[in-house]
């Protein structure tokens, strides 16, 4: 593990949304009964998300998963579907396929735009973070412990999956995994904003991780 290295370079893997494939939903084709926002990527339906092939990475809706995978060390590469949110919990069910467990997986909340959201990572060697991008600074900064990444023996580690619950409601945000508490922190930045998912590799090799089951609630 070798985050120390990686707190300096992990820059943000700006994505073009014009040049991405969007779709717009209709206004209730992915909100099922008890939720804000829905998607099991089984293709009976069109969520919005922005799908890519472009620097290394690539996003699709494919097989009945949400599929990045990104080849740039020290970058995250992610996409959203669109929406808009204050309070929210959000969870999904997220794989390592394949490459370095020296990486980063997760979720996105209150995406304001490429500059400025929160970010909730787990790694495939068994750590994790909440993290804050926010215009002026091109490095993340970490609200967890210490500013680092902490470790965590609730993680499935390798080619394995994760349950990932996310809360951003108020100032408070929350990170559990499969079914445990990992950390809760509070930050007043932003308030509403688009959910999204996100991978990054933090050495060489080719990260890729597949989602499914993603579910937004009110708390």
């Amino acid at each position: 593990m070798r985050r120390m290295t990686f707190l300096l370079i992990f820059l943000v893997g700006i994505l073009m949304l014009a040049s991405c494939n969007l779709a717009n939903p209709g206004p209730d084709d992915c909100q099922g009964s008890g939720t804000l926002f829905q998607d099991d990527f089984g293709g009976e339906r069109e969520c919005g998300w922005a799908v890519y092939n472009q620097g290394g990475a690539v996003a699709a809706v494919e097989e009945g998963v949400l599929r990045i995978s990104t080849s740039q060390a020290g970058k995250i590469w992610w996409t959203n579907p669109g929406q808009n949110f204050d309070d929210v919990i959000i969870t999904v069910q997220a794989r390592q396929m394949s490459g370095p467990n020296n990486n980063a997986y997760g979720v996105i909340c209150r995406y304001q735009n490429e500059e400025n959201f929160y970010v909730f990572l787990i790694s495939g060697d068994g750590y994790y973070t909440i993290g804050k991008y926010q215009s002026g600074s091109e490095q993340v900064t970490y609200l967890t412990d210490e500013a680092v990444y902490q470790p965590s023996d609730f993680i499935n580690q390798g080619v394995a999956t994760n349950q990932i619950r996310v809360g951003c409601i108020g100032n408070t945000l929350s990170l559990s995994v499969n079914g445990l508490p990992l950390f809760e922190t509070t930050d007043p930045t932003f308030v509403t904003g688009d959910v999204g998912l996100g991978v990054s590799t933090l050495e060489p090799g080719t990260a890729v991780v597949q989602f499914d089951n993603f579910s937004v609630i009110a708390p």
